[in-house]
């Protein structure tokens, strides 16, 4: 097992923190008792991240690429990698494969479902293997978890919410796919439950991104709240930045594709459709038969004509 270092400069199904009805619900109470703390702060970063007064999160940079990796022995003819890379004062853990190819392949970086280890999500890169791409899954903060009420008084106090380092971390994740040498500069993003709201905003929010797929997941819809009806602007502004139904129209002229069970459980697919409808050309929907939540073989067929679609 061999081990390197690198430093380049470059700007399951069970998804246990699903969270969306316990938002919409408690959403509009949290906005309206929060407005009587007095609260009124408008958080700026001077560690480079904003959100606007529409809920828009944004970095202005993004810090120098550091990772290692150590070479991986599996029974398969893909090269196979375990990365750790910096982000943000933290480590992130991935697992890199490319499958055999003369050339240099388009990559995708994996985003789980919340519980959902790199290890335990090898279906998808699999997949992506046997139809011609690079991939990178990366180990999620808190395992993809989260806990709106707790990042929202971060937010409140100038401080970065777990939410916004998790989408930064799928950023740095695509520049680190991008700078190995046998993967092409074209990278898109794929997230699974959880891991497709994080995947749709760090799309929505690095324009070198080519598109996103996103499975078994949809937005909390915070557009139906009404503004003129919010006490505390500042809780607003958070949850709408978290919200990817919030950065649907930053995607194109990218494509955004989306697959989801028609009798999920967990997400229900009205949910999903719902923010699918809000999304611009160009997008793809497609229901699946069944109640899986998480990767579908029936989406196989559809996935690699999606894929090439993105990348060409």
């Amino acid at each position: 097992m061999s081990k390197k270092q690198n430093s380049k400069k470059k700007n399951s199904s069970t998804d246990q923190n699903i969270r969306k009805r316990r938002i919409v619900m408690v959403l509009g109470v949290l906005l309206i008792v929060a407005g009587f703390l007095g609260i009124d702060l408008n958080p700026e970063d001077d560690d480079g991240w904003t959100v606007s007064d529409e809920g828009i999160l944004s970095y202005a940079r993004m810090e120098e690429i550091q990772y290692s990796y150590e070479e991986l022995n599996g029974n398969t003819t893909d090269t196979l990698k375990l990365i750790t890379f910096e982000s943000r004062g933290a480590q992130i853990e991935g697992i890199l494969r490319i499958p055999q190819s003369d050339t240099r392949v388009p990559g995708v970086v994996l985003l789980p479902g919340a519980g959902v280890t790199k290890e335990m999500q090898n279906r998808v890169p699999e997949t992506l293997a046997e139809l011609g791409y690079a991939s990178f899954t990366i180990d999620q903060r808190n395992l993809g978890g989260i806990n709106p009420e707790s990042d929202l008084e971060l937010f409140k106090k100038g401080e970065e919410p777990l939410e916004y380092l998790m989408v930064y971390d799928a950023m740095m994740a695509a520049d680190v796919l991008q700078d190995q040498a046998r993967v092409e500069d074209n990278i898109a993003m794929l997230g699974l439950s959880n891991g497709g709201r994080f995947a749709i905003i760090a799309t929505a929010i690095d324009p070198d991104i080519k598109g996103v797929i996103a499975i078994s997941t949809g937005g909390y819809d915070t557009d139906s709240i009404d503004r003129n009806m919010v006490a505390d602007e500042t809780a607003y502004r958070f949850y709408t930045s978290i919200d990817p139904d919030n950065y649907l129209d930053m995607i194109p002229p990218r494509r955004l594709v989306m697959f989801h069970s028609v009798n999920d459980s967990i997400v229900p697919y009205e949910m999903a459709h719902k923010t699918f409808s809000k999304a611009e050309e160009p997008k793809a929907f497609y229901g699946l038969t069944g109640d899986t939540h998480g990767y579908s073989h029936a989406a196989e067929g559809y996935l690699e004509k999606e894929l090439d679609l993105i990348f060409n």
